[in-house]
């Protein structure tokens, strides 16, 4: 791993670790080290690098979130009022549990929403209720996902 302006150029070795990671952070350490022909030891040096030099942002158990109900993603898009404290608007987007992503954009809205649901009248009741009721949200768009066809990390 070499640093270069603040971008991580990564070898082959490295390469070799985050893809068998990103396929199945389970796998264990000594499995990765016996196929990409290195020590136990070295994997989880190079590991701790990669952290250090934030590359890898911790892992993680990935939920599906429609065995638990909700079958709905919306993105919202809000319109903010220019003399509002967009923080305060933020701090109380993460009080609503099902806003799982929150962008602050350009073009066309200030701010861009994801949401996962149980159906479209538990979007129109956070619409209605939490998210157009908070101070200096001017009004919203809405667009309802019907099939998530990509769904990837970038590419090592």
């Amino acid at each position: 791993m070499k640093t270069k302006n603040k971008v991580i150029t990564i070898d082959g070795i490295d390469k070799k670790i985050l893809r068998a990671l990103m396929a199945d952070a389970r796998t264990p350490i000594l499995e990765i080290a016996r196929n990409v022909g290195i020590s136990g030891t070295a994997i989880h040096q190079r590991l701790r690098k990669l952290e250090k030099a934030k590359l890898l942002s911790g892992s993680r158990f990935v939920i599906n979130p429609k065995v638990l109900g909700y079958s709905t993603m919306a993105f919202i898009g809000l319109y903010l009022d220019n003399n509002v404290n967009n923080d305060s608007v933020f701090r109380e987007l993460k009080k609503i549990p099902e806003v799982v992503e929150c962008h602050y954009t350009t073009g066309q809205w200030n701010v861009f929403i994801k949401m996962l649901c149980f159906s479209n009248e538990h979007v129109m009741h956070l619409l209605n209720n939490k998210i157009q009721s908070i101070v200096g949200v001017l009004r919203t768009e809405t667009l309802i996902s019907l099939d998530q066809q990509i769904d990837r990390q970038i590419k090592i």
